[in-house]
């Protein structure tokens, strides 16, 4: 039983532990530095949005704001079929500024909107974001700063979450501390070579290399790993930060995750290609570990679960063990169940562990069982807040 546990704990330990630490290494010891430099390509901006009045002018008054050459700079809305009024309050927003083009689509899904929204510009980069992020005003500058280096063919930028006014919010420290994370492991990702994915609120690329994503995949994945799979490289720009509220309950984040991992596995899926490593070299060892290995931790996760009472009545060693999973369980229980404890790490941490394996069970069923996720369906929840309030690194 010991074994067993120590085997399932291991690999958990792979994508969490080993994998970053052996990635480190080769960031460290075979860096290879991107080369940046200020430079200003004409950029069409693409915001999809269903349904975002709420946070629509706010997004846009963000854009027109961003310190960028204003004749360099194009902003496309595609409104995904909304039934409130995002379009009206988009107008609004828009007043005169002939940056502003939107586009009032029939429903079709998300990847149906930003197909349109990128067909309709002819700028040499499109950026994407989402409909409810914030940018700080020089993140486009430092968005496309790797563009210089002709061996760059996209660049992910930083996404961080806004503190919320209080610390009850099941992500404020769960949510935060995963991105604090992959913000690190994007970095070490890109000085080994590339970043393996970006992240929707923030990323641009070269237009020759957009690839119309599938509508039952995650679109800033397959856009952006379509930069690898063409040869060059994705870039992180760690100074390109977008801000985005956190999901407002346990239930509207579970529900996110669900569909996004979904999207992700099948994502994945479509990309298998650069999971070989005679392919893609490192980055096909990295795509494994970081987006089907990690997805599949709650397996060996719910091994320790269910053998933890039985090593307990084993005694020494096993026993241990048994009673610290045991112990690790009560607490994600009791901070998935209540928000006064979630203000608290002890408490929102393995809440925030476990609904994410929750979500990746959920999802792997999803991709074994053949469902496909491919419409697009935001519940925000939360209330609209002013101002970039980011958290320190």
């Amino acid at each position: 039983m010991l074994l067993l546990m120590i085997s399932a704990l291991i690999l958990i330990a792979v994508p969490f532990a080993i994998y970053p630490l052996l990635l480190w290494l080769r960031a460290t010891l075979a860096r290879s530095p991107v080369k940046s430099s200020t430079i200003t390509p004409t950029v069409d901006l693409v915001i999809c949005a269903h349904n975002e009045a709420d946070v629509i002018e706010r997004r846009l008054s963000n854009a027109l704001a961003l310190d960028y050459p204003p004749d360099r700079l194009n902003i496309w809305l595609a409104s995904d079929g909304s039934t409130d009024n995002t379009v009206t309050r988009a107008r609004r927003a828009a007043g005169n500024d002939r940056r502003i083009h939107i586009l009032e689509l029939p429903r079709s899904g998300k990847a149906g909107a930003l197909i349109a929204a990128v067909e309709a510009g002819d700028s040499e980069v499109i950026a994407f974001s989402d409909a409810n992020s914030e940018w700080r005003p020089d993140a486009l500058r430092a968005l496309v700063a790797p563009l210089a280096d002709p061996t760059v063919g996209g660049v992910a930028g930083d996404q961080r979450y806004r503190r919320p006014h209080s610390e009850t919010g099941h992500e404020s420290s769960g949510e935060r501390g995963y991105w604090s994370f992959d913000r690190m492991l994007k970095r070490w990702q890109a000085e080994a070579g590339s970043t393996l994915s970006a992240t929707g609120a923030i990323y641009c690329i070269r237009r020759s290399l957009f690839e119309p994503p599938p509508e039952d995949a995650t679109d800033d994945f397959m856009i952006s790993t379509g930069v690898i799979a063409a040869g060059q490289r994705l870039a992180f720009a760690q100074n390109a930060v977008a801000v985005e509220p956190p999901a407002a309950s346990a239930g509207l984040e579970f529900s996110r995750k669900v569909r996004v991992i979904s999207r992700g596995l099948r994502s994945v899926v479509y990309r298998r290609a650069l999971l070989n490593p005679w392919r893609a070299g490192l980055y096909g060892l990295q795509l494994a570990v970081h987006k089907v290995w990690r997805r599949l931790v709650w397996i060996p996760a719910l091994v320790l679960v269910l053998c933890a009472p039985i090593a307990i009545a084993q005694g020494g060693l096993a026993r241990l063990v048994g009673a610290g999973v045991l112990l690790l369980l009560v607490l994600a229980l009791l901070g998935t169940l209540s928000g006064s404890l979630r203000r608290y790490r002890l408490f929102a941490i393995p809440a925030y562990v476990a609904v994410v394996n929750a979500a990746c069970m959920a999802a792997t069923y999803n991709l074994l069982t053949g469902r496909r996720i491919a419409r697009w369906h935001l519940p925000r929840g939360e209330e609209p807040t002013r101002g970039l309030e980011i958290e320190s690194r």
